[in-house]
């Protein structure tokens, strides 16, 4: 065999072992792609297979910068900027029962006055046939689309178990709440009951809640409807006397129109009216004070995932200062 022959075929070995080494790589990167990248739609966008189950995994979460603004709302000074980190991780897997959900989030908070760095569970529950058990938010946190109203429990999320029944466009259910963060004793309880729906054009929630701590209760009624470019939101709450699920006034009503000015801007105009404002020292009865609140919040996409939004708010208080205050925020959410 001449040289020549011998420099080919010597090429010619070195090429078939190299391409053959080359279809095994490429046959094992598919391989791990199709186990590794494998799409869950089963339960919505985001989701995928965790790898050798049939669990559907979906991260997702935000990132905030915001300023808040009004007395004393950094200590010594009238602003307070930070940040604000969460994270979401769901779990999703097909029983016979229906779907098994966990959801878990944690939610950290950097540069706020005074200082709350450290990470902590802002959700973490278990779902399965209407049953759900955790902490969690729950319908005394369904809102007004705005940001200047106050017709919530201050102290969610909670560590509950609840029962919600779901129906075509319609809900109701019943909870047991822990409610430690306004309890004397720290070992008080609540009993929940929440009813709710939607429709062609309007949606509506109806909450109670019993504080057995306090022996007292709060009841409250929220619904939005479609109207022109916008939609009108309204709410009325009662509670007999502070406690546990309601304790800023002893009742209140509230109204807002939400404005569709355009694909990416919202303007929510709101005010809101409260009879017997503010709780006494102890925490058991409502001051004889009234007072209103006006306020408007502007919500802009400045492009997609990210988002900013202005609020501000004006209380006037009877026999007590009045307070503007407000923020401006920006968030990317993934």
């Amino acid at each position: 065999m001449t040289l020549a022959k011998l420099f080919l075929a010597t090429v010619a070995a070195s090429s078939a072992t190299v391409s053959a080494e080359a279809a095994n790589v490429v046959i094992n990167t598919q391989s791990e792609e199709s186990e590794y990248l494998r799409v869950c739609d089963a339960f919505g966008q985001g989701y995928f297979f965790i790898p050798g189950t049939e669990t559907c995994l979906k991260l997702e979460g935000y990132s905030r910068f915001q300023v808040n603004a009004g007395p004393n709302a950094g200590g010594s000074k009238d602003y307070d900027p930070f940040v604000r980190v969460h994270v979401q991780l769901t779990a999703n897997s097909d029983t016979e029962h229906g779907p098994l959900t966990s959801v878990l989030t944690l939610r950290a908070l950097g540069g706020r006055y005074p200082q709350t760095n450290s990470p902590r569970v802002e959700a973490a529950y278990i779902d399965i046939a209407g049953f759900r058990a955790g902490v969690f938010y729950g319908w005394w946190d369904y809102n007004l689309t705005g940001d200047t109203d106050d017709l919530f429990s201050p102290y969610s999320p909670l560590n509950s178990v609840r029962y919600q029944y779901e129906a075509s466009g319609f809900y109701a259910g019943i909870a047991a709440d822990r409610l430690d963060a306004y309890a004397i004793d720290r070992d008080a309880v609540g009993v929940a009951l929440g009813t709710g729906g939607r429709g062609d054009g309007f949606r509506y929630h109806i909450t109670g809640g019993y504080d057995t701590d306090f022996q007292e209760w709060a009841l409250r009624a929220l619904g939005k409807v479609e109207i022109g470019v916008g939609t009108l939101g309204f709410s009325a709450v009662y509670s007999s006397n502070p406690n546990g699920y309601y304790a800023t006034a002893g009742w209140s009503t509230a109204a807002e129109y939400s404005i569709a000015a355009t694909e990416k801007l919202l303007i929510t105009p709101a005010i809101q009216y409260f009879g017997n404002y503010g709780a006494n020292v102890a925490k058991s009865e409502f001051r004889p004070n009234d007072a209103w609140k006006t306020g408007v919040t502007v919500d802009y996409q400045i492009m997609d995932n990210f988002f900013a939004k202005l609020s501000l708010e004006h209380t006037e208080i009877n026999n007590a200062d009045n307070i503007t205050s407000g923020f401006i925020r920006f968030e990317r959410a993934f």
